[in-house]
């Protein structure tokens, strides 16, 4: 290789090392932040009969038997008001769906079907059509299908059962059809907004800063820690469009608030990098206190007068695990705090109660949160 192509190689890394530090040190995408106001997934709920389980279904309970004759109903035919069939192969359950933004009728979705009643299991039961109702009580959606069920039960005549994962619930994949769309609004609105998923008043600002810089001073307006408005024209077309470009603009999100966050049961401790510790002296010892009881046979001389006798004979005594006290500069990285927990050969139990210290001690900066 010639000096000249040596020349041209380094200074084209050094080229690319100063494009790569003049990128934002966080740099995410708006779309990854939050989400634009009323462009969300609706919930659905259904009230429904599955058919043609092998005798695992509810039995002879009331509601089943209401809710097969209301099913026979619709096509004319009306069970006598003194039959009550026994229903093993049938079971009522509750279907519930979400119904994705911009979702047109016709599309399909995937359902959840859950027994309601005493059905053991919904293995090789088909939904009859159900109706899937919204929170205003329209109709949003139909359902029916054959179940897939990931768990299974068996008994035997002696009672004994065995059940792996949860057969009385089941997945209906593209089970129902939307017959409904859900209005956004997002067209004909004043103007559009912009919710991050985090409160947060300097990412609101930066974002808002980040819309204006490319398409306007005036453009977008940070309302508060969450919420930032977009002047934006009226038309799906254009906003549409505006959203996309919106959507990928780069913006460098503010530094999480310093948190602490320990999991009492599991002892998992997970500290983030904003978390700072002032100077303090950190000691931590044990000490095992243990009582060691036996027994001593007394034994009197022969022909004597005296008696055999137990003598109780106890043993108390302590350890101490001697630690010298640690001192903890200030300011340190978060790599600095763990190197420093470590160094004192700390537990995760332990761990747990010196920050609880360190935080009562004013010397923890950051929030403590003990799930």
């Amino acid at each position: 290789m010639g000096t000249k192509t040596m020349i041209r190689t380094f200074l084209t890394l050094i080229a690319a090392l100063f494009a790569l530090a003049a990128q934002p040190a966080m740099a995410e995408r708006i779309k990854d932040l939050g989400r634009f106001q009323g462009i969300r997934a609706n919930q659905l709920t259904g009230y429904g009969i599955v058919v043609g389980l092998p005798g695992t279904g509810d039995d002879n309970l009331e509601y089943t038997i209401q809710s097969m004759k209301g099913v026979t109903s619709r096509f004319g035919f009306q069970l006598p008001p003194n039959v009550n069939p026994a229903l093993k192969n049938s079971a009522v359950v509750m279907v519930t769906a979400e119904l994705p933004a911009f979702a047109k009728p016709g599309q399909r979705i995937d359902i959840t079907v859950s027994s309601m009643g005493r059905a053991k299991s919904l293995r090789g039961g088909a939904l009859i059509l159900t109706p899937l109702l919204g929170a205003d009580g329209e109709i949003y959606a139909m359902a029916q299908g054959n179940l897939a069920v990931a768990g299974l039960g068996a008994e035997g005549r002696d009672g004994s059962r065995i059940v792996v994962n949860v057969p009385s619930t089941g997945r209906i994949p593209d089970g129902a059809t939307v017959e409904r769309a859900v209005d956004t609004g997002f067209a004909d609105s004043p103007a559009l907004t912009f919710n991050l998923a985090r409160a947060d008043f300097t990412t609101a600002q930066r974002v808002a800063a980040v819309i204006n810089g490319r398409f306007g001073p005036t453009m977008a307006r940070a309302v508060d820690a969450v919420s930032v408005t977009v002047a934006a024209p009226l038309g799906a077309d254009v906003r549409t469009a505006l959203m996309s470009e919106i959507e990928n603009l780069p913006v460098e999100a503010a530094e999480a608030a310093a948190r602490v966050i320990v999991n009492a049961r599991t002892g998992t401790v997970v500290i983030n990098s904003a978390v700072r510790v002032s100077t303090a002296a950190v000691t931590h010892g044990k000490l095992t206190v243990r009582i060691d009881e036996s027994q001593r046979i007394s034994q009197p001389a022969p022909f004597s007068r005296g008696e055999t006798a137990v003598e109780e004979q106890s043993s108390v005594g302590f350890e101490e695990e001697v630690k010298p006290m640690f001192l903890m500069e200030g300011g340190p990285r978060l790599a600095d705090v763990v190197k420093a927990v470590n160094a004192i050969g700390a537990s995760p139990a332990d761990l747990v109660a010196i920050l609880e210290a360190l935080k009562e001690a004013g010397a923890l900066k950051a929030e403590l949160v003990i799930l």
